[in-house]
């Protein structure tokens, strides 16, 4: 059977959001192949990326690449790009806003979101905002940047001055559950089990199902090696980090230490 946008809608359930991001996902490798040159999508969710990973797979198609405007972006933008062609970080069309604010407590990522959606700027054109006592960073398409810079002096009552910040260094300031646990080996059935504290039966389904990625990537092998420092999100259950492998005990099982994202 051929490998299409049509027969992946037809074996996946999938709502509507998700058969228009196939589309969109379809018609980018059409024109990457067209043109010869990357081709990139707007921000995408985790759930939007996990799918259109997956499709991507479906159609044998690996040249292809997530990035957020900085390591371990939750919002990430797509390109699909030909042979030998990968683009650098800063081609991405992605700019990053600094919006300076002090306001007591601070502002929340739903204030700024709210700004931003209020202006006209739609949630694909919106990356990660990172919030911090001072203000916050924001990822966003170049379009959103210029409105965001131009039209944008005043959060709820709090008055904020945006510029452009691109270049800056930014990271996430996350705060975590610890769970810690013991598993028979790094296989990811495992992983997930102690994960979301499930049999391993259950965490194989969640796996065939679709619901689990690895580093913004779906995989669907129960028997895949799971390494220190790898992000998993699990469809429902959040996203959590192995954070340390540990020694193994007399009964021959990892001691591993994972974060849950809160």
């Amino acid at each position: 059977m051929e490998r299409s946008k049509k027969s992946f809608i037809a074996a996946n359930s999938l709502d509507d959001d998700l058969k228009l991001i196939v589309s969109r996902i379809s018609d980018m490798t059409e024109l990457c192949e067209k043109r010869l040159s990357p081709v990139f999508s707007e921000f995408l969710s985790e759930g939007e990326a996990a799918c259109a990973e997956k499709f991507l797979r479906y159609i044998c198609c690996d040249r292809y690449r997530f990035f957020g405007g900085y390591e371990g972006a939750q919002r990430v933008v797509l390109c699909v790009f030909p042979e030998y062609c990968e683009p650098e970080d800063s081609e991405y069309p992605i700019r990053l806003v600094r919006f300076d604010s002090r306001a007591a407590g601070g502002l929340s990522h739903r204030d700024y979101l709210g700004s931003l959606m209020g202006m006209g700027i739609t949630r694909n054109r919106t990356g990660d905002i990172i919030c911090d006592i001072n203000g916050a960073y924001a990822f966003l398409s170049p379009a959103a940047a210029d409105m965001a810079l131009s039209g944008i002096e005043k959060i709820g009552r709090a008055g904020v001055k945006a510029r452009a910040a691109d270049g800056e260094a930014v990271s996430r300031n996350d705060k975590f559950s610890i769970i810690t646990a013991s598993a028979a080996s790094l296989r990811l059935d495992c992983i997930v089990a102690a994960a979301v504290r499930v049999s391993r039966e259950k965490a194989a389904m969640l796996i065939r199902s679709g619901a689990v990625s690895v580093n913004h990537g779906v995989i669907e092998s129960v028997s895949e090696n799971v390494s220190e420092g790898s992000v998993l999100s699990v469809r429902g259950e959040g996203r959590f980090i192995l954070s340390e492998v540990g020694g193994v005990t007399k009964k021959n099982r990892y001691h591993i230490t994972i974060k849950k994202y809160i």
